[in-house]
């Protein structure tokens, strides 16, 4: 099973070029927390709601600055053939909250979070305790 079989939310993408007003408005338009930067679909860079508020309040940049100014240049990206266990250890060793899924062509086919993690692993934890309540035994 595939990554993105799994973790199908959709990821926004944009051009290296658009402002930083307008990555805040496809955040607030898509209610996603990152907008992931391609050139012809592949990674070249990520932004969170995080580093706009960073760049925007803290350091007093113009919301017409280009969002390849500020965004993060080291996108980690895992292959969508990837397990769920590659995902969470990747997540973990790289210190980030969101990984673009590629394809072999290392184009953007979709994101998986920390969060979609939790849950899914949460859920996948209830269904075992589900299968094996008969045989607990309460003390």
């Amino acid at each position: 099973m595939k990554l993105s079989d799994t973790f199908t939310k959709k990821v926004i993408t944009t051009g290296p070029e658009t402002t930083l007003v307008s990555v805040a408005r496809l955040m607030r338009e898509h209610n996603v927390g990152d907008v992931v930067i391609v050139e012809d679909q592949r990674p070249i860079g990520i932004i969170t709601d995080r580093d706009l508020a960073l760049v925007l309040g803290a350091d007093g940049l113009s919301p017409e600055t280009p969002v390849q100014k500020v965004m993060t240049h080291r996108v980690l990206a895992i292959l969508d053939d990837s397990t769920i266990f590659a995902a969470t250890k990747f997540i973990r060793e790289g210190g980030v909250r969101r990984l673009p899924i590629v394809n072999d062509e290392d184009r953007v086919v979709g994101m998986v979070s920390m969060d979609d993690l939790l849950w899914f692993l949460g859920r996948e934890l209830f269904n075992m305790v589900e299968g094996i309540k008969g045989e607990m035994v309460v003390k």
